[in-house]
């Protein structure tokens, strides 16, 4: 389950993108619609094709498809930053349906319905872009995936009045909106020339335990913490989100790495604490005074080692 790192080259740690209350205003921001996913760069190189995630982590295997469509791409070698998603019904982007595309969670979901929006490009054919202003490299790699309708895509752009493309995303059950400055290069980390809005508050906690359900084999509530300095501290347990057969398997995974030496100060009778190898991507309404969720819903796992993303108590906000 926890994979071993892959070696890959040391350029793209992943430029990380800024939680912020509004959109920017003026013409040098472009905008795109939040993808709803995981963050990969697809690696094409002479003779194969290496998916690599945030972390630095080969995924490869878990990606046919997105492999397959880059060997068609008409490059020698690049290198794409974008998002795996699943879409619904309605061309949204569900995280929930991804992880069971890709095994983790019980569903009819097939990998091959997995689609990658590139937006980005960090190398061509042997050339450094990232010096580049985003517009330029936007005008690279438009020509390399605009208009396709396999596994790989374009993640489309555009110049609007942020605030307006704020209120259409989220009246169209979006999870929110990018927002890049056009006349900056690519830089590893926070930096603030990429930007997200959010319509509703959605962050990833550390999973510290579980409150078993008075159903068998399933989960009650998931037991909850963000981080602050060099600590984890308690934030709340969650108890919706879930089906009653991904509870179940959400069980069975955290039981392979419960431990008797809880992560968090924290009595509660009856519960399970588990290694803190695991985060949960939550949403959420707001904050109490004392530093807990606000009706929490869980959306998805990911593994900590992977996953730069924490909710940190001490920012009171995380990047990814």
């Amino acid at each position: 389950m926890f994979r071993a790192r892959a070696s890959w080259p040391d350029p793209h740690r992943g430029r990380s993108i800024v939680l912020v209350d509004k959109p920017p205003k003026g013409s040098d921001w472009a905008f795109e619609v939040k993808w709803d996913g995981y963050r990969l760069s697809v690696h094409i190189e002479p003779g194969r094709v290496r998916i690599i995630t945030r972390g630095g982590y080969d995924w490869t295997s878990k990606f046919p498809a997105i492999v397959d469509d880059a060997r068609r791409l008409a490059v020698q070698t690049a290198i794409l930053d974008g998002e795996a998603v699943v879409l619904d019904d309605k061309g949204r982007s569900d995280f929930g349906m991804l992880q069971r595309a890709l095994g983790r969670l019980p569903s009819a979901v097939e990998a091959g319905a997995i689609v990658f929006y590139a937006f980005d490009l960090l190398y061509l054919d042997g050339d450094d872009l990232r010096r580049l202003p985003q517009r330029e490299r936007r005008r690279l790699l438009e020509p390399i995936v605009a208009g396709r309708e396999g596994a790989i895509r374009l993640s489309e752009e555009v110049q609007a009045d942020g605030e307006e493309f704020l209120r259409v995303a989220c009246a169209h059950g979006l999870e929110g909106i990018i927002a890049k400055h056009v006349e900056k290069p690519y830089r590893s980390g926070r930096g603030g020339a990429w930007q997200k809005i959010t319509c509703n508050r959605r962050d990833s906690f550390v999973i510290v335990g579980y409150e078993p359900s008075t159903v068998p084999r399933a989960i009650g509530r998931l037991l909850l913490a963000a981080t602050k300095g060099d600590s984890l501290v308690y934030v709340g347990g969650c108890g919706t989100g879930w089906s009653n057969q991904e509870s179940v398997k959400l069980r069975e995974l955290l039981d392979t790495i419960k431990t008797d030496k809880p992560a968090v100060t924290l009595r509660r009778r009856g519960a399970v604490f588990v290694r803190p190898l695991l985060v949960a991507e939550v949403e959420y309404r707001a904050w109490t005074e004392d530093e807990k969720l606000r009706h929490p819903s869980f959306k998805g796992i990911r593994e900590r080692s992977d996953d730069a993303t924490v909710y940190s108590l001490d920012r009171g906000q995380r990047s990814g």
